[in-house]
């Protein structure tokens, strides 16, 4: 099987209560995207909540994966930038598979669902690359760079995650040209 992929999908109570079940799942099982378990989805929905707001305003776009039975099993979220000499890249945040669909593949086909998205979806017209960041430490450098992301930066211990435990914030870059 394979995740069934959709750009700007509409958001309603099922959307939103199953990104932030995915967020919260994701969080728990040690995966990187913001929180340190344990984290409830009360305390994740307030970030949740930013993303939902500037998809409102058009300034992020969500693309979300739903496995066999329609549920949301992967997401990641491309954010356009307003700074007028960088809007030829978008950063991609929250980049997320399901825990229970690990090994199978799924990430492989998130990222490339990415990148076909930013080379080919109406709005993504002007955009030359993806950039990304990621906490060191935890081999998913690694993953984005089999589906073609170059470390460009990384600043040391630049997150926290427990007192004495501080990673690498890495920098990715995929150019789209």
């Amino acid at each position: 099987m394979t995740l069934t992929f959709e750009v700007d999908p509409a958001v309603d109570r099922t959307l939103r209560d199953g990104v932030l079940s995915l967020w919260a799942d994701v969080s728990n099982a040690g995966g990187a995207v913001g929180f340190v378990p344990p984290v409830t989805p009360d305390e994740i929905r307030p970030a949740l909540l930013k993303h939902l707001v500037a998809m409102t305003e058009g300034g992020t776009r969500l693309l979300v994966g739903r496995d066999e039975d329609g549920e949301v099993a992967a997401t990641a979220f491309f954010t356009f930038n307003t700074h007028p000499l960088m809007t030829h890249w978008v950063w991609l945040y929250t980049v997320m598979v399901h825990p229970r669909h690990q090994g199978k593949g799924y990430g492989a086909d998130l990222m490339a669902a990415v990148e076909r998205t930013a080379r080919t979806a109406p709005g993504f017209e002007a955009i030359e690359a993806i950039r990304l960041t990621c906490r060191g430490g935890t081999g998913v450098d690694a993953f984005y760079a089999r589906s073609g992301y170059k470390e460009v930066g990384r600043v040391p211990d630049a997150i926290r995650v427990a007192p004495g435990d501080d990673r690498d914030d890495i920098i990715m870059l995929l150019p789209l040209n």
